[in-house]
């Protein structure tokens, strides 16, 4: 999103706020400026110039309807439910990074396992680029919600691994390119 659009709320609205990751409600009324609408969570300034995001299932209180992916396969086997994972973790974003955690290099593998009741199980491996950073456990649970949507998983283990530490080199060309680092 290139330009920043200042919206009024429509209604009180749960956020969490950036980069600490306490969670907070902004009200009904209150002035906010969209600074990214990317995957389906999105990223605003209040009118006290705090940074805070806004989950995609209350895209309404923006005025804005709710995003909903339209690359799914409706398969439930391994494959599919693999292909499917990947593509829902290319809609969370770092709400602080306008790219998404795939191309940023966070995600380190993605292992789907079929399962004697004929579902799924999901372990995603993945990092953060900052060991401390507030926002991470945000993330890990936007990347389990995404896959426990799934048709076809049956259950989601999402493990936050430190080593090898992420670095700029493990985020994709586009990645770099469209941050200005290439």
């Amino acid at each position: 999103m290139a330009d920043r659009e200042v919206v009024f709320l429509t209604r009180d609205v749960n956020i969490v706020t950036i980069p600490d990751g306490n969670h907070g409600t902004l009200q009904k009324g209150q002035e906010v400026t969209i600074h990214q609408s990317l995957g389906s969570n999105y990223t605003v300034v209040t009118d006290y110039g705090h940074m805070v995001r806004i989950a995609g299932s209350d895209a309404d209180a923006l005025g804005k309807e709710p995003q909903h992916l339209q690359t799914l396969v409706s398969k439930t086997d391994r494959q599919a439910v693999e292909q499917n994972c990947w593509e829902v973790l290319k809609t969370v974003y770092d709400p602080e990074i306008p790219v998404n955690i795939v191309d940023l290099g966070l995600v380190y593998g993605c292992d789907v396992t079929g399962n004697a009741e004929g579902g799924n199980d999901v372990h995603i491996r993945m990092t953060l680029t900052a060991p401390g950073c507030g926002m991470g456990p945000v993330i890990q649970s936007d990347v389990e919600k995404s896959i426990r949507a799934l048709p076809g998983v049956s259950s989601v283990q999402v493990e936050v691994v430190l080593d090898p530490p992420w670095s700029r080199e493990m985020m994709s060309e586009v990645a770099q390119v469209q941050l200005g680092l290439f």
